[in-house]
């Protein structure tokens, strides 16, 4: 049952060149179509069908097929104890990686919208609000706007969502994975969350967000690096690099997230060596292929 499959695996990121400025992205407007897997040789055997192994990737294939999936399956974590580790490691990146493909494409539609549309029009209003760059949708845009917008509007290294994915998540098996499909251990202070079985003292009213899907999880993660305060460096050095047009790195952008963990620099260096040691950064040359999208069913099955 895909119950039992679903979850993601990271990988190792090195080298991730700042996306063009400009450049042709397909919609992700057709319905993908569904797929019913029931067992882990199953999945192998699903992933093999679209040459989507890792002998293909580090072969020099690098084109990752349109999958998503609907929840992280509540047996995955009693299944993944009985798979050798690099197996488990493997499931989880195959999946993972296309979740962050996506989320990375939808981001850079939004920056070309950003680029592209005047200041008074309502979808590039929407953006500023949703990107916290005014928090009242009447507000009219100025060209400042439009710059801060462009600074926060931008994708991340596949290499560093991976890494992070695997370390906050346990590799898909974390209770609030299981739960909320929460993948990054992002906080939840509307009453809404998940509620964590030791709390942090001075913290308020907070629990763990909740996430309707996997694909919706990393999605709310991108826009927490690229909104919150506790991230301005990550975002001020992807800026640099990018008006630079020099190549970014998980490994380097790691090393601005200190604020993520309470464990500051010892999560980074956690990060960093989940990267090189699981090669993510090979996930940095990937692009999604144009073939039809693919989801896995993870409830029904």
């Amino acid at each position: 049952m895909l119950k039992e499959l679903s979850i993601l695996t990271g990988g190792d990121g090195v080298g991730f060149q700042s996306a063009p400025e400009q450049q042709s992205l397909q919609p992700a407007e057709l319905k993908p179509v569904n797929v019913s897997i029931n067992s882990i040789d199953e999945l192998m055997l699903f992933f093999e069908s679209l040459n989507y192994t890792p002998e293909n990737f580090h072969g020099g294939n690098k084109s990752v097929p349109r999958i998503t999936f609907d929840a992280v399956g509540e047996g995955w974590r009693s299944v993944s104890d009985q798979l050798p580790v690099k197996q488990k490691k493997m499931v989880f990146f195959r999946l993972m990686t296309p979740l962050v493909l996506l989320a990375n494409e939808k981001v850079l539609q939004e920056r070309q919208q950003v680029m592209s549309a005047p200041l008074d029009d309502a979808e590039l209003i929407a953006l500023a609000v949703k990107y916290k760059v005014i928090s009242n949708p009447t507000q009219p845009l100025l060209a400042s706007h439009r710059q801060a917008l462009l600074e926060r509007v931008d994708i991340l290294p596949p290499s560093l969502v991976l890494a992070q994915a695997a370390k906050e998540s346990g590799w898909g098996t974390s209770r609030f994975t299981l739960e909320g499909n929460a993948l990054f251990g992002q906080w939840d202070f509307n009453g809404n969350g998940m509620e964590p079985k030791q709390k942090r003292q001075g913290m308020g009213r907070y629990g763990l967000a909740r996430f309707e899907t996997p694909l919706a999880s990393v999605e709310g993660y991108l826009l927490n690096l690229n909104t919150h305060s506790a991230y301005y460096k990550m975002r001020q050095l992807r800026a640099q690099s990018r008006h630079a047009n020099q190549m970014i790195t998980g490994t380097a952008l790691a090393g601005t997230l200190d604020r993520y963990s309470e464990r500051g620099h010892a999560y980074v260096e956690m990060i960093r060596k989940m990267i090189r040691t699981n090669k993510l950064y090979l996930a940095d040359e990937a692009y999604l292929n144009d073939d039809m999208p693919l989801h896995l069913l993870t409830r029904t099955n």
